[in-house]
């Protein structure tokens, strides 16, 4: 993702998300962490042709530290242009994503689903990523749950658990 993506990002973002959608300054802010040496974000898009019809967001901490068991990473987002669901795209980004987490050398990544969020808690499960709890009232307005989710290892977990490419 570059700045010049901002504005179709956030389009989707509006469309996909329109009561707890992220900021234009909050994208900008993401992609202030995603250049240099010391970045700790990585985001990325896809396009149809012209049109962008997804993107996603991975953000690293503790990349620095002289202790490997301290890195992990944590999905910031994934977004699907509607018309592109079940094409393999959802899965196609969090390839890219679990990758660069392997850059970073992490050794874990969490991420939260909204609970009602089905599709997407599948296409997690298989890539490896387990539930481990709960985040009450998360998920603005409306106050809904988010189920938190871990993969451990994911340099072994860049494709999906069973080899399945819907997402």
């Amino acid at each position: 993702m570059r700045w010049w993506d901002i504005e179709s990002v956030h389009a989707l973002e509006k469309e996909l998300f329109p009561d707890d959608a992220w900021s234009r300054g909050m994208f900008w802010s993401e992609l202030a962490h995603a250049r240099g040496a010391g970045s700790t974000r990585r985001y990325v898009v896809a396009h149809d042709g012209d049109r962008l019809v997804g993107y996603a967001g991975l953000a690293a901490s503790g990349a620095d530290s002289d202790d490997a068991a301290a890195v992990g990473a944590d999905v910031q987002t994934i977004a699907v242009a509607r018309d592109q669901w079940g094409t393999g795209l959802g899965a196609r980004l969090l390839t890219v994503l679990l990758r660069h987490a392997t850059d970073f050398e992490c050794t874990e990544v969490m991420l939260e689903v909204r609970v009602d969020n089905t599709r997407a808690q599948k296409l997690y499960q298989r890539f490896g990523f387990e539930p481990i709890g709960f985040r009450r009232g998360y998920y603005q307005p409306g106050n809904v749950d988010a189920l938190v989710m871990r993969l451990t290892d994911p340099s072994t977990s860049v494709t999906p658990v069973q080899g399945t490419e819907n997402g």
